[in-house]
């Protein structure tokens, strides 16, 4: 069974969504960052970075939310959530995914390593404006890149959309405007799937059973 390690709203919503859409069962392992488990030594042995997700499957540990979504929609889709390898579709895939990590997500992870995850001494209040500012540009090119598309590869779901959706969400909790009225069309018909909703309730039961 895969094992996954993660705390409710972080990336590793994108693991145990896309576990969803598989219809997989699997092991989530709550790492609460609140009593210091992120730091733990036998955390550390999974991903020594002290982040989530990760995930345990057949032996084989990975860390990386995209490329363990990819990775599992590789070996358990049958080709229904992703494009094959070596194909102009699969071509946009990779586009479209790397983008989300390094374009779409990056300057929301500036903001939040400048307001909370870093130390004190490290932190620079004046790049924020910055990051917001490379946000909106980066928000402007997937609207253009969607245009009237269902979604980021056409009229089929697949596992980018999931990359892209967590992480528009994930600006909107940041204050961050998200306007273009495509990109709301596509937000709500993204995380209306049920695979979504059963993801969070996953997460949450995990941490209420904690205490």
């Amino acid at each position: 069974m895969i094992k996954v390690f993660g705390f409710p709203k972080t990336r590793a919503l994108r693991v145990t969504w896309m576990l969803e859409e598989l219809g997989l069962d699997y092991d989530y392992q709550l790492i609460n960052f609140a009593k210091g488990e992120s730091q733990s030594e036998a955390f550390l042995k999974v991903n020594p970075a002290g982040k989530v997700p990760a995930i345990e499957e057949d032996g084989v540990v990975m860390i990386e939310s995209g490329a363990i979504v990819t990775y599992l929609a590789d070996k358990f889709s049958s080709g229904e959530l992703i494009p094959k390898p070596g194909t102009p579709e699969r071509a946009k895939y990779e586009q479209w995914s790397f983008f989300a990590l390094t374009e779409l997500e990056q300057p929301l992870w500036t903001m939040g390593k400048h307001k909370f995850a870093l130390p004190k001494d490290h932190r620079v209040a004046e790049i924020l404006p910055t990051a917001a500012w490379e946000f909106q540009k980066a928000v402007k090119l997937l609207s253009d890149g969607l245009g009237e598309n269902d979604f980021i590869l056409g009229d089929t779901f697949s596992a980018v959309d999931i990359l892209i959706a967590h992480t528009l969400r994930w600006g909107i909790s940041f204050k961050q405007p998200v306007d273009q009225d495509n990109l709301k069309a596509y937000l709500d018909r993204v995380e209306s799937r049920p695979a979504r909703s059963a993801a969070d309730q996953r997460e949450t039961q995990a941490l209420a059973s904690q205490g």
